[in-house]
């Protein structure tokens, strides 16, 4: 065999997303593009800020020395700095320059934490329904996942996380607002699960660490509050990304923010800093972090995706389907109107309506519609949601 027998398994277990995603393509070749109703893929379709257009020129134009070249591995003293002060205010830690590692993405940085604190075995919680990477992500350095469920309204489940909890618990992946639920975790839940980690981490005499993915921070709606991690527990590492922020999911940049007070927290920085480099990544995109040093405070206009959920939420109640409105990010989990979410997102596929099953995510009976895309596609899907239903009773 060629290739890796561990990634020739990986391939057969490969993304659902991306799956549905070039169903998409192949069908908008045959039907043309605005006939298939393609919700299977979190890109962001609202504008950039015009903040950061205006940024970009600017630095563009700049005489710059190496403007293009390479930046220290943990990436501009400036830009970090700049990151630093916008955590401090928010949660009133006296964080610096020195706990902010610029990376490649949220994707990138998750990468970069895991292979910095995995030994072979470690094993890694994360809660189903869960993004579809993770388990990826963490099989890369060798670790175990330990999937825990989550309650009926996709809010964490503390008697089952202390279940999953053993002595080789290295650490708690959490993501919030959640993909693919748009759950926010509340003040309470995440004080709940910081004190279990605390009383856990004392049980087994080790440190537990709290990895909060917040790809989709600045994505909350009807003035959700979005609670830190870094208030509620010391032992916490935030993986950022202005993908969503700003609109950037090509430009890869985002950022790792450790608690002050985190355990062995010199250690921790120096191997995100080493492990940037040796995994290939060397660097954030240089010209990428000018930019963002100068936009801590500046977000896409988050009122569009809101109005884009009313109006899902809307078609697909009328439609009979059943979900529970999300808080955040741009995702709808729908619970599927039979057990077999394949087979229903199948029967979706005959109306043209690309979605994607909730057994990628570790929660099968249910289906992701990703609806970070025009309104007329959401409008114009409906007739075809509503067929899909009917279908089931004829």
């Amino acid at each position: 065999m060629s290739i890796s027998k561990k990634i020739k398994a990986s391939m057969s277990q490969s993304s659902l997303i991306r799956k549905m995603f070039e169903e998409g393509i192949r069908l908008k070749k045959k039907h043309g593009e605005k006939n298939v109703y393609d919700f299977s893929l979190g890109n962001p379709n609202v504008d950039h800020p015009e903040a950061f257009k205006r940024e970009l020129i600017k630095v563009a134009d700049q005489e710059i020395a190496l403007k293009h070249g390479y930046t220290p591995n943990a990436g501009y003293y400036e830009t970090r700095q700049s990151v630093a002060r916008k955590i401090s205010k928010k949660t009133g830690l006296k964080m610096t320059a020195d706990h902010i590692v610029m990376s490649c993405g949220a994707g990138g940085a998750l990468n970069v934490i895991l292979k910095s604190l995995l030994d072979p075995g470690d094993e890694v919680i994360i809660f189903k329904p869960f993004f579809v990477e993770y388990p990826f992500y963490i099989e890369n350095y060798n670790g175990v996942v330990k999937q825990a469920a989550t309650r009926a309204d996709f809010s964490l489940d503390i008697a089952a996380i202390a279940k999953a909890i053993t002595p080789k618990t290295k650490a708690v992946i959490i993501n919030s607002p959640n993909n693919p639920t748009g759950r926010v975790y509340g003040k309470k839940n995440i004080a709940d699960l910081a004190r279990l980690l605390r009383e856990k981490g004392r049980e087994h005499h080790k440190a537990i660490y709290l990895i909060s993915d917040e790809a989709y921070a600045e994505i909350v709606f009807d003035g959700a509050a979005l609670p830190s991690v870094l208030t509620a527990y010391p032992d916490s590492i935030v993986a950022y990304s202005y993908s969503k922020t700003l609109s950037l999911p090509g430009e890869r940049i985002g950022y790792i923010a450790v608690h002050p007070k985190i355990h062995e927290a010199d250690d921790l920085i120096s191997a995100l800093i080493l492990c940037t480099r040796i995994m290939g990544f060397v660097n954030a995109p240089a010209l990428m972090q000018r930019i963002v040093a100068n936009l801590q405070h500046i977000t896409v206009d988050v009122k569009i995706y809101q109005k884009k959920r009313d109006l899902l939420c809307r078609g697909l109640s009328r439609a009979g389907y059943q979900f529970r409105k999300p808080e955040g990010a741009f995702y709808l989990f729908v619970k599927s109107p039979v057990p077999d979410d394949v087979e229903f997102v199948r029967l979706l596929l005959q109306q043209n309506i690309l979605v994607v099953p909730g057994s990628g995510f570790g929660a099968p009976g249910y289906f992701r519609i990703a609806f970070c895309v025009d309104n007329e596609t959401i409008v114009n899907s409906m007739d075809g949601f509503a067929a899909a239903i009917k279908a089931l009773k004829s």
